[in-house]
């Protein structure tokens, strides 16, 4: 296996695991909403949940890799309100439990990175 594809799997995993988790344990989820959206937080835990899967599943097919990553990529940046709202919600928590919600604000982007480098053509990198 290329060094390409078993990037595309690991990533694939992630979004599996967190979109199982979308529906193993929601509430979570839900608190990170932003207010703004129409609907209710679980319909968006939900639709999100689903979306992860979707990607997940799209990553590990070659065929539909390319497009698969792109809206990854694109799907990385639009959740990152729900991270923003998340670190404004913790800020008066514990310091630890404050470093989890602001470290997530700029692991945004090596995700988006990572999966705009799987939807590159697979070549050994």
């Amino acid at each position: 296996m290329s060094r390409s594809a078993r990037s595309a799997f690991l990533l694939a995993g992630l979004l599996a695991s967190a979109g199982v988790a979308h529906f193993v344990s929601p509430k979570q989820f839900d608190a990170t909403v932003p207010t703004s959206l129409p609907g209710s937080p679980r319909a968006w835990t939900k639709a999100s949940g689903v979306a992860e899967l979707a990607l997940a599943a799209g990553l590990a097919l070659p065929a539909t890799r390319r497009a698969s990553a792109r809206a990854t990529a694109l799907f990385f940046a639009g959740v990152f309100p729900a991270n923003v709202k998340m670190a404004y919600d913790w800020r008066s928590r514990p310091p630890r439990q404050k470093a989890i919600a602001y470290g997530r604000l700029p692991l945004q982007i090596p995700l988006i990175l990572w999966a705009r480098s799987v939807g590159r053509p697979d070549t050994d990198r």
